[in-house]
This record gives C-alpha cells, sequence and structure tokens, in this order.
C-alpha cells in the first residue's frame, strides 16, 4: 500500500487556509503535516517535516515565489505548488523558473485540487490552463514581431531528448539520472538550447517544445 502524500499549506490567510486544510483532509491517502502564514514559516515547517509537496500562496508575507526557492534549496526533495489569485504571466514565469512544479489559482474545486497534487507528487507539472494559454500567446507574438518562425528543428536529437524531459517538468537533476549525464552537462545543453530557440528561460522552451514538438503534460519521453 503506498504511504500518504504528506503536505505543508502556507497561507496568511487564515480562514481559506483552514478551508484548504480540511478539504485535503477529507481525502484519503493525503496527509497535512504543517500550516503557516509566511515565506519563514514554510521554510522552517519543511526543513522539520521534510513533505512531498508544499502548498505556498504567491502575496503570502515574505514572498511565496521567493519562499518556493528558500524551501527548494533547503528540501530539493520537496514538490512546491503555488496556490494563488494571481494571474500575472511574470509571477507564474518567475515561479517556474524557480523550479515550482504546480501553478494552481484560488477558484480550483476541491477535487480538481488533489488530482493536481498526486500529479504533481507524481513528477508531472502543471499550470491552470487559462496561464499556460496565456503565456504562449505571449511567446507567439514575441515571435511574430522578431520575425521568428519554428526553432525546434535546429535541435540536435540529445539536444531534443532534453526538451522533451523539459516540457514534462523535470529539473536539470532529473534530466541527468534519466539520460545518464552529470547535472553540469545538462545545464551546458539547456544553455545552447535557450540560444538556438531564442527563449529566455526554460518555462519558455517547454512550451516550445509543447507547441513544435507535440510535447504535451503527461506524454512519455
Amino acid at each position: 500500500m503506498n504511504s500518504a502524500i504528506r503536505l505543508v499549506v502556507v497561507d496568511d490567510h487564515p480562514l481559506y487556509r483552514d478551508g484548504v486544510v480540511r478539504t485535503l483532509k477529507e481525502h484519503d491517502g493525503l496527509e497535512v503535516v504543517g500550516q503557516g502564514g509566511s515565506a519563514d514559516d514554510a521554510v522552517l515547517l519543511c526543513m522539520a517535516h521534510k513533505p512531498d509537496v508544499a502548498l505556498l500562496d504567491v502575496s503570502m508575507r515574505g514572498g511565496g515565489i521567493a519562499a518556493a526557492g528558500r524551501v527548494m534549496d533547503a528540501v530539493p526533495d520537496t514538490k512546491v505548488m503555488m496556490l494563488t489569485v494571481s494571474e500575472q504571466d511574470t509571477d507564474v514565469i518567475n515561479a517556474l523558473e524557480q523550479g515550482v512544479k504546480g501553478y494552481v489559482l484560488k477558484g480550483v474545486e476541491g477535487s480538481e485540487l488533489v488530482s493536481i497534487i498526486h500529479r504533481v507528487a507524481s513528477g508531472e507539472s502543471y499550470v491552470a490552463p487559462s496561464l499556460a494559454a496565456g503565456l504562449l500567446v505571449s511567446m507567439k507574438l514575441t515571435m511574430k514581431r522578431n520575425g521568428e518562425g519554428t526553432r525546434a528543428s535546429m535541435l540536435t536529437e540529445r539536444e531534443e531528448g532534453i526538451l522533451r524531459l523539459v516540457s514534462l517538468g523535470c529539473s536539470n537533476k532529473e534530466i541527468g539520472r534519466h539520460l545518464d549525464l552529470q547535472e553540469k552537462t545538462v545545464k551546458h545543453y539547456m544553455t545552447g538550447i535557450l540560444q538556438k530557440l531564442n527563449v529566455r528561460n526554460r518555462v519558455e522552451a517547454a512550451v516550445v517544445a509543447r507547441e513544435q514538438l507535440g510535447m504535451r503534460p503527461g506524454d512519455s519521453a
């Protein structure tokens, strides 16, 4: 029998946080091991409990996105999800660049949130569909302004394999394990991939992979 997914929930609105915790506790397979209201709480709770998944609010005291980076530095095995009202592209991009595995809007239904938590815990990435679509539109407009077309065809077979894993939400370390490469070698490949695709970060690279290589979350590499 699989053990329960252990969770920390951090949000500076106690009533909302209590509602989320109550919802999660109603589902088998989930265990809330800690809750708090600030970035410092997030780091301390994750260091103390080493949860499988941490749910953080973007606008909490101390900054949720900054907290995500601190949590992942302190507890690398913990997967971080943002649960927020912010639909700003900059917040989504900054969160994903930190290594956040999920970006969920607070209007989500309880059953859907539980499903997303299971997906993230299993290694997938998730961005609310409306936000992912906005990122794609923004990238297409930028490429059009710059007179750029399809660039994925410029990649070598190895680079395309790495990009496919990026599109599935894998970190450099996970890609290295999957392809039997050192993490620094993966970083070197990623630098070349970003340059060839003319994108700013791995989030935009993943969007290109999904658009031009036909990759979708849940596809196998």
